[in-house]
């Protein structure tokens, strides 16, 4: 017989709580790092290996058009996995993501190029990106539910923040194997060192799946299940009753997303095609900027639960607005400590945006409904923003010839966010 005391309850929470963390942020990390692998190449390698048939205006839209295909795809994704994850949970959900984006990031690794294969070659890429946006899908909300879910009332929106350091970490991951393998398969990188990062992610998969297996259902969802109050149609209900908190939160979060979408991914295609500068330029000072990145998170995470997580998300709003002109001004100078600056800023104002944005989003919705409810709204502010945001900016540029043009571009979606923000409301923050 087992005696179960409260602090053996206790003890066992605490487990899970650490867990819940460790996975979220390694499961965030492994997801990013596969999806942001994708978004590098395609600023550096992709267009010329896919769609060498194109002028390279053609064949950079092309490439950036593949590359929303796996934006589009997310809604799809947050409708399949929230719907199993509110109906039987967030652990199958969340192992279910890693293995489809894990399985279709090698097979991008193994694609052959256009002058082997022909058309079939950027058809099968579009299809796998769309796969692979599709699992994103559901892994964001699941990571960020189970981390903030096994949180307690003092500290759930840092919880809810661990998983947003995964972004960071897995853009750190992918830029410096990037730049590794740049370095070392030298003038043939474009024929196999560019494959070596995607094969590699099989060995992510392997170790985010071994920790997932271990977690526990957290109690919030536990808690659903005693009450049955599981819902029939997660989405429907969604949408019928929660429309609002919808909206708000999808509006609220667009400009983190076209800013991260410009600074993380475009701006290697802005320095190199525009301004005639080495990619490695731009990749060591993302790199440098995502490094920073994590411990902004980490301290606006920790904030979050001293302040509201609307007020942080706010003021980073204004800060990205004041910036938008400056940083191109740096880029402009074609200097590379300016260059660097204006990088790292850019990517801690995003920082600070972006980790107040999950306890944001999750605390819009009921427990019964939340995998469901966080899932639509970030994926719906991820197709709207970051999607089309460098597809957007590479049209603005040919458009205007200016990147002040795509500055204009995040200043609006910016004031966007900041009016959608006076709806947000977060009343299931500490409801738990």
């Amino acid at each position: 017989m087992i005696k179960v005391t409260d602090r053996t309850v206790q003890i066992d929470h605490k487990k899970q709580q650490k867990i819940a963390g460790i996975s979220s942020v390694l499961g965030s990390t492994i997801e990013w790092y596969d999806f942001f692998l994708y978004g590098t190449m395609a600023a550096i390698i992709f267009p010329q290996l896919f769609f060498s048939q194109q002028d390279p205006y053609v064949a950079t839209l092309l490439t950036f058009s593949t590359y929303a295909i796996g934006y589009l795809a997310r809604p799809l994704g947050a409708i399949l996995f929230g719907h199993f994850g509110d109906k039987i949970g967030r652990k199958i959900s969340l192992i279910a993501t890693l293995l489809i984006m894990g399985t279709v990031t090698v097979l991008i690794g193994l694609l052959p190029g256009y002058e082997k294969i022909g058309l079939l070659s950027p058809i099968l890429l579009t299809l796998l990106r769309f796969i692979q946006g599709f699992a994103i899908g559901g892994e964001w909300p699941g990571s960020v539910l189970v981390s903030m879910e096994w949180g307690t009332n003092k500290n759930r929106g840092f919880m809810a923040t661990l998983p947003q350091i995964g972004v960071p970490l897995g853009l750190i991951l992918g830029t410096a194997v990037t730049s590794l393998f740049i370095s070392i398969s030298g003038d043939n990188f474009q024929t196999w060192g560019w494959r070596v990062p995607f094969i590699l992610s099989i060995v992510l998969v392997l170790v985010g799946l071994l920790i997932r297996f271990n977690l526990l259902e957290t109690p919030s969802f536990q808690k659903v299940l005693d009450e049955k109050k599981l819902p029939k149609l997660p989405v429907v209900s969604i949408f019928k009753y929660y429309p609002k908190q919808v909206l708000s939160a999808v509006f609220s979060n667009v400009s983190s997303d076209i800013a991260f979408g410009v600074f993380a991914f475009y701006t290697t295609t802005y320095g190199i095609t525009y301004l005639g500068l080495n990619k490695s330029i731009f990749v060591n000072a993302t790199l440098v900027g995502a490094i920073i990145a994590v411990f902004t998170i980490f301290l606006t995470g920790y904030i979050s639960d001293k302040i509201s997580p609307k007020k942080i998300l706010g003021f980073g709003n204004i800060l990205l607005i004041l910036w938008a002109l400056p940083y191109f001004y740096l880029l402009n100078t074609k200097n590379t400590g300016l260059i660097f600056l204006a990088v790292i800023i850019a990517l801690v104002i995003h920082a600070t945006m972006w980790a107040p944005l999950a306890p944001v989003i999750a605390s819009s919705f009921p427990a019964h409904l939340r995998y469901s409810g966080s899932a639509i709204s970030f994926m719906l502010r991820s197709m709207i923003g970051g999607g089309f945001a460098p597809l957007i900016s590479t049209y603005l540029l040919n458009k205007f010839h200016s990147g002040y043009a795509i500055s204009v571009y995040i200043i609006l979606a910016a004031v966007i966010s900041l009016f959608a923000l006076r709806y947000v409301d977060i009343k299931y923050q500490k409801e738990d």
